[in-house]
Order: C-alpha cells, then sequence, then structure tokens
C-alpha cells in the first residue's frame, strides 16, 4: 500500500488549492516558491510534509536514481549532512541539526533533480503537449458583464415624464397643462406609481 504524503501547506492536500501539492509539471521558480511557503515547524515530525516528502518520494527515488537511499543537506561553513535512512533525518530534525532552512533547499534542489527530466522529455515531445490539451482544456476566460445604471428616477414624481416631454421639445408649461392634468383629482388619476 502506498503511503499518503500530506499537504505541503497547514491542511490536508487538496488538489483544488495548488500550493498544497508539487506538479510533475511545476516550473523550478514554482517548486521553489511552493517549497518555501511549505508548512514545517522547527522541531516537530507530525503533519510535516517536507520530511514526510522525503521519506515517501526523495528517499525511494534516490534508490532508482543511485543504486542506495540517500538525501543530501548543503550547509554554508560546514560539511553536508549525508542522510542514508530516513530514522537519522528525523532524529536530526527533532534535535533541531536539521532546521526548516536546511531542509527546504535540499528538498527543493532533490526534486529539481527528478523533475527536470520529466520535463524536458514533456517539453520535447509535441504528441505529450497535445496530450495535456486534451486532457486539461483551458477555458477562455469569462467576459464580465457590463453593469448598466438604472433609471430610479428622482425623488419627484413625475421628473422622469418632465425629461420625456422636455426631449420632446414640449415646455413644462404646456406639458403641465396638458398631460398632468387640471384639477388636483385629474392629476390623482393620471399618476402613476412605478
Amino acid at each position: 500500500m502506498n503511503h499518503l504524503v500530506p499537504s505541503l501547506g497547514a491542511g490536508k492536500m487538496s488538489s483544488s488549492d495548488p500550493n498544497s501539492k508539487i506538479d510533475l509539471l511545476d516550473l523550478p521558480e514554482v517548486t521553489a516558491r511552493k517549497i518555501k511557503k511549505a508548512n514545517a515547524p522547527p522541531k516537530e515530525l507530525e503533519n510535516n510534509g517536507l520530511v514526510s516528502f522525503v521519506e515517501h518520494v526523495l528517499f525511494p527515488a534516490s534508490l532508482l536514481l543511485d543504486g542506495e537511499r540517500s538525501f543530501k543537506v548543503d550547509r554554508e561553513g560546514a560539511e553536508p549532512l549525508v542522510y542514508k535512512g530516513i530514522e537519522s533525518l528525523k532524529q536530526d530534525y527533532v534535535a533541531d541539526v536539521l532546521t526548516p532552512q536546511l531542509l527546504k533547499p535540499a528538498v527543493n534542489l532533490a526534486l529539481r533533480r527528478l523533475l527536470d527530466p520529466i520535463q524536458n522529455e514533456f517539453t520535447s515531445s509535441p504528441e505529450w503537449q497535445e496530450i495535456e490539451k486534451k486532457a486539461y482544456p483551458t477555458e477562455a476566460p469569462k467576459e464580465k458583464k457590463q453593469k448598466t445604471k438604472k433609471d430610479k428616477g428622482s425623488k419627484y414624481p413625475g421628473a422622469a415624464k418632465a425629461e420625456e416631454q422636455a426631449e420632446q421639445g414640449k415646455e413644462p408649461s404646456q406639458a403641465t397643462a396638458s398631460d398632468v392634468g387640471k384639477s388636483a383629482s385629474e392629476a390623482m388619476d393620471k399618476l402613476s406609481v412605478q
């Protein structure tokens, strides 16, 4: 049975959250950013996506690539840490010999060693690129609806009608007499509330 690698973030891995996982076709700067932002609390192993990634991905991959399980962590001004098994790496991580600041660049370097040949093969193969387009079609960007300003009228009843009559060339005095009515009761009958 295969082990599940925890998310790079604080929560569980989710295909809808691109920052919680590494994709085979992620560009180097994308993987570097994801690993740099990965949740790797110092001295803690539980829910530590990077330590789990080393255990379940990078150690087995090194066995395939080099014939032995190995994970190297370069340190500035000191000898590199070379791990032949996960237990010694975990012990150093808990003891703070191996810090997140040392682990993250080492994970990125080992990951690039795995992903670069895959990506080179992909970019040189039109067939694989066509397969990706069919498997993951891109949607055209949706056009934003243009908002139209609603004519809410004014606080004066009949103002819209007066404006309409003004546009037709009627004088307000003519409009008032012929369209509104001569008495209050006539005006009330013609008044329509919207």
